[in-house]
This record gives C-alpha cells, sequence and structure tokens, in this order.
C-alpha cells in the first residue's frame, strides 16, 4: 500500500489519488492498537481486490489531513471515488464490511 501524504484540503482531495476511480484510504497510527489490527485485513484485501487504489496516511505526520476531514479516532477508512471522500468507517472492521463498503460505491 501507498503512503499518501499530499493532501489538498479545500477540495477534500488527495491530488495523488483523484486520477483512480475508487481509493480505500486507511488512517492509522504506530501506537494504536486497533490500526495494527486492521491492517493485515486491509492489505488482503487489497491483494484481492482489482481496480482499487489501497493507501495508508500516518495521522501523526499528517496532522492536517486528519483535521481537514475531521477524523477523531482512528483507524478511520475513507472511500475516496474519483478523488472524493463517498464512504467511511470508523474503528477496527472485517474484510466483508469493508468490501461490502467498496461495492456499493462502484
Amino acid at each position: 500500500m501507498a503512503e499518501v501524504k499530499t493532501y489538498t484540503s479545500e477540495d477534500m482531495k488527495f491530488e495523488n489519488l483523484s486520477k483512480n476511480h475508487l481509493a480505500l484510504v486507511d488512517f492509522w497510527a504506530t501506537w494504536c492498537g486497533p490500526c495494527r489490527m486492521i491492517a493485515p485485513i486491509v492489505e488482503e484485501l487489497a491483494a484481492e481486490t482489482e481496480g482499487v487504489t489501497f493507501a495508508k496516511v500516518n495521522v501523526d505526520e499528517n496532522p492536517d489531513v486528519a483535521m481537514g476531514l475531521g477524523i477523531q479516532a482512528i483507524p478511520t477508512l475513507f472511500l475516496f471515488k474519483d478523488g472524493r471522500a463517498v464512504d467511511k468507517v470508523v474503528g477496527v472492521q472485517g474484510k466483508e464490511a469493508l468490501k461490502a463498503m467498496i461495492d456499493r460505491a462502484r
């Protein structure tokens, strides 16, 4: 998964994801236990899912991104479609729940 650092707060877009149709972005931190729990689930889903970009944003290294999206708890996963946020989940989620979120956006 790519580490995403570029964020345009004025239009809520990740500049380097805006060319991709769907992107699931995992907002996490190294000290977050639940983030470590969901990471292998997201990695497994990334390996099985075509047509979706998977990325991670470390909220400690990118606090403006977290504030711009109103993230108050991690892990938070946002689904972007054509660079715009269309869905999000907070907390540890199962693979099926994340798959369902992606399928709803297709």
